[in-house]
């Protein structure tokens, strides 16, 4: 396959966040003495926060953004750690020439922050946040405002994910899509969308590429 470019998610997808998320979601419905299921939580892992906490309570969404953000900036460095094989994968692919960014949901400085303590910052040519645009996936602005920063071709592009958002963002863009079998969602979640490849390990990227 003929891939040039390749757009990443960040969390769930190259580095693994899902605890720290998932605590501070934790802490957030407490403070606000709410309750949901562990698999309430779990689907509130991928869309903006924003978005989450709106549908939950439209009135008090800014305080427990607020409130969410605090928690996993205080706790991010403990947690953040890498999957594995990535920063091995993207050296390979970076050597080859095939252009490298992230399309995130997170805010440029806490993916940038992530992304330095991991140890692959240095690898990605264009980094696309929640704050860098007006529509977040699944709409297909993200990966669009990626393309268009390294000047890549959706022919030879190719979107990479761990959420249902990152798929249905790809597809709206009009380029090919990859799912990852560990996200926390499940692999057969994802496949419900119809991604182009499944990886079960991120080295399967230069099979797909030809690295």
């Amino acid at each position: 396959m003929n891939i040039h470019t390749i757009l990443f998610d960040l969390d769930g997808t190259l580095i693994d966040t899902n605890k720290l998320i998932t605590e501070s979601f934790y802490h957030t419905f407490n403070h606000f003495g709410l309750e949901f299921t562990h698999d309430e939580i779990l689907a509130f892992n991928g869309p903006p926060l924003k978005e989450t906490f709106e549908k939950i309570d439209l009135d008090k969404a800014e305080a427990m953004i607020t409130t969410y953000r605090e928690h996993n900036l205080e706790h991010h460095d403990a947690y953040v750690k890498i999957f594995p094989n990535v920063k091995e994968t993207l050296e390979k692919l970076k050597k080859q020439g095939i252009q490298l960014g992230i399309v995130t949901t997170k805010m440029r400085g806490t993916a940038i922050r992530g992304m330095k303590i991991t140890g692959i910052y240095d690898y990605f040519d264009t980094i696309i946040a929640l704050d860098d645009i007006t529509n977040a996936k699944p709409h297909p602005e993200p990966v669009l405002s990626a393309m268009k920063n390294i000047q890549a071709d959706p022919e030879t592009t190719l979107m990479v994910g761990d959420n249902h958002h990152d798929i249905e963002s790809g597809h709206n863009a009009g380029v090919k899509t990859a799912g990852v079998a560990w996200s926390l969602k499940g692999e057969e979640v994802l496949r419900k969308y119809h991604p182009t490849y499944m990886l079960h390990d991120m080295k399967d990227l230069l099979e797909i590429t030809g690295v």
